[in-house]
């Protein structure tokens, strides 16, 4: 064990290196550990959207009425970050976050559960992904 002391004594940048290389491991893992928790597949989002699941689409208005997926309420990021009590009678629902890509709609799960909507999701590739695997939108 004095060995060790010494070592790390003697090599204190090398130390220091190692457990900062340690910490953004076990940081970047429990970042994935987390967004993998919230984020769905196409296919895991159509199983919600057939257990009664709300679709809050994050795109633009112009993006949205170019096609979107049926029974879809659109809502920009920055008004849910503005006010994010607007959905409060809607807490104990499911609810399914869509944008473009699945970044913003990750962003809005994120804003949501932080406010206590312990069952949202977002879609995994956003509407990219929907479209990818070959399921309709709605104009």
């Amino acid at each position: 064990m004095d060995q060790l002391a010494e070592f790390a004594g003697n090599h204190v940048l090398l130390v220091l290196g190692l457990l900062g290389s340690f910490a953004l491991a076990v940081g970047y893992e429990l970042r994935l550990k987390a967004s993998g928790l919230t984020q769905v597949s196409a296919g895991e989002a159509v199983k919600l959207i057939n257990r009664s699941a709300i679709v809050l689409d994050m795109r633009s208005p112009e993006a949205y009425r170019s096609g979107h997926i049926v029974n879809a309420k659109n809502i920009s990021l920055a008004e849910l970050q503005a006010d994010p009590d607007q959905l409060n009678k809607k807490k104990n629902k499911l609810l399914l976050t869509v944008c473009e890509t699945g970044a913003q709609a990750g962003k809005a799960a994120n804003l949501l559960r932080r406010a206590g909507f312990e069952n949202t999701f977002s879609l995994r590739g956003g509407i990219r992904g929907w479209q990818s695997e070959s399921l309709p939108l709605v104009k």
